[in-house]
Order: C-alpha cells, then structure tokens, then sequence
C-alpha cells in the first residue's frame, strides 16, 4: 500500500480524503488544509490525522494528492517532486501552461509519476463506448450546471468546460488547427457561459457549450463519425450507439433500412454496450496507483492535462 497525504480539505479533498481511507491500494497519512479552523472540523469529525505543514505531510508519505486552489497547484506540486513523491493533482493542472511544463520537467528529473483528475475519463458511460469512437469528424458537448458559488474564481472555460476538452484531445489523434470562442460573464466577475468551436488539422470540428448559469444540470457529448452516430450522457451515465452498415439483400421485418438518392441501401442499428457502474474517482486514484507500483503510464498524463490547459488557454484568450 502506498501511503498518501491530501492537501486541501474542501468540499473536492474531503471525497479524496475519505476514498483514499477505503481504498486498499493507499493508506491515508494524513491531510493539510491552509485554513486551520476547517482542518480541525475536518479532522475532528472525520479522525484523518491533520499535519501543521504542508512539508510534514509530504514527508510523511510516498503520494501527494493535491486538491487545493488551482493558483496553489504549482508551489505544490514542486515541494511534493523535489522530495521525491509522486503527485496526483486536481484540474486544471496549473494556473498556466509554463507551470505545468516546468511540472513535466521537474517530475522527469526526479524519477516520480504525475496523474492530473480529469475524472470524466473514468466515467463508465465514456469508458463504455470509447473503444468505438474512431476518427470522429463532429463533436457536439453540452456541460450545463446549476448556479454554485464553488468555482467561480476561474472562467466556466478552466470550471468546467475543460473536462470536455481533455475528453476531446483523447479520441480526435489531431493537433489543434483553429479556435474561435465567446465568453459572457453574467453573475461573476468572469465568463460564467462560454462556447468555442475547435478545428482540427484533420477536419475534425468540435463545438463545445458550457454553463454555470443554467436552470438544470446537463452534461452530453455527441460524437458523428463515418457510418456511427456515438451519445455519452455523463450525467446520467448513459450512453447509445447507432451504427449503419450496407443493407442485407434480403432484410428481415423489423430491419432499418435507409436508401439515399444515390440508391445506396445501408442498415441502421443500435450497439448499446453495457455500462459498468464504478466510482470514478476512486478508480482514477487507484489506477494511479497500479501505475505507481507497476511502472507504468498514468491513464491521464501530465502532458495530457498541460494541452488540455494549453487549448483551454486559447480559448479564454478569444474572449
């Protein structure tokens, strides 16, 4: 078991605190969080050992699971690596891109492992229908959230759309040709509804909505490739595939069969796979772990949270 320390102990670090202490890959050191009355709260009712400094609690354990402010990932995360301890760090990886860089610099020289918590990854809705979505040409993402004062320090871009765009960087094998985005503060003092429109090199075009100001909560992607139609809801950890193949000769009663101008006949029909309920951010923690003890990479990399941050960046910068 790999014994692991949290830092920062709000409403994020107290899920990790208490996956951590279930889970039989780790076993949790202990915690530090910058506001003592909330660190003592914590620990009081919890009974997780709370640590004066953030550098005792490194010492003291082999993983450092950051959970703080986003502006704090970065001094963070550079104490945690100098000392040699391998480090799971919240989303966004850092406040800026030359941060996260010199994270990936820090953490080859030293010899430990980095994983960021873009957690939609695990999603069981994503994980089952990620193998079939192969070559995506259009991409449609809503990521709508009800009103939470919890957040809105950072664009709705770092909040919450980002999720959308780590998931997109993952199946579209394209570098980023074109961006253009609009951004709308509403309640706070930045964009709190946002869209941007991705383009990439390889034709891809990804249109991405999200919101903190919306009257329901909705977080769906579609992805439209050649002869698939893919849907993950997130939110509801549902998913649905519709595929199309070359109509039979000789189709049965209740077959699907379209025919376009051309007199092409193609067969439509539904390849749902079975969604494995699971605990995403315990299994992002825990497969962390295996990388860890097996050596090998993370599921998703420090370099996969940096272009995640490096595109999200670019957006903001359209507003």
């Amino acid at each position: 078991m790999l014994k692991a320390g949290v830092l920062g102990a709000g409403h994020l670090g107290k899920i990790h605190l208490r996956l951590l202490n279930q889970s039989n890959k780790y076993e949790l050191i202990g915690f530090y969080d910058a506001d003592a009355e909330n660190a003592k709260r914590v620990a009081e009712e919890f009974g997780y050992t709370y640590f004066d400094t953030i550098e005792a609690l490194i010492d003291a354990v082999d993983v450092v699971d950051i959970v703080t402010p986003t502006l704090s990932h970065y001094d963070c995360a550079k104490q945690a690596i100098k000392k040699g301890k391998h480090i799971f760090i919240e989303k966004p990886i850092t406040n800026t891109v030359e941060e996260a860089e010199t994270i990936r610099t820090l953490v080859a020289e030293h010899g430990v492992k980095g994983q960021v918590g873009h957690v939609e990854r695990f999603n069981p809705a994503f994980i089952g229908v990620k193998e079939q979505i192969k070559n995506p040409m259009f991409i449609e993402c809503h990521r709508l959230a009800e009103f939470n004062l919890r957040g809105t320090d950072v664009p709705v871009v770092l909040d919450l759309m980002i999720h959308d765009i780590d998931i997109i960087l993952s199946v579209v094998n394209s570098p980023v040709k074109h961006i253009s985005a609009s951004g709308v503060s509403v309640v706070s003092e930045t964009p709190d509804i946002a869209n941007a429109r991705i383009e990439f090199k390889n034709g891809c075009v990804a249109n991405l909505t999200a919101s903190r100001i919306s009257l329901k909560n909705m977080r769906k992607t579609r992805f439209f490739q050649k002869d698939a139609y893919i849907s993950v809801d997130f939110l509801e950890k549902k998913c649905e595939v519709v595929k199309m193949k070359d109509a039979p000769e000789n189709p049965g009663d209740f077959d699907m069969i379209l025919q376009n101008a051309e007199g092409l006949k193609k067969q439509i029909y539904f390849d749902n796979p079975e969604i494995q309920n699971n605990n995403a951010i315990l299994d992002e923690l825990e497969t962390f772990a295996d990388a860890i003890n097996n050596n090998t990479k993370p599921i998703v990399t420090l370099h996969d949270g940096t272009e995640a941050l490096r595109v999200a960046n670019m957006i903001i910068n359209q507003f």
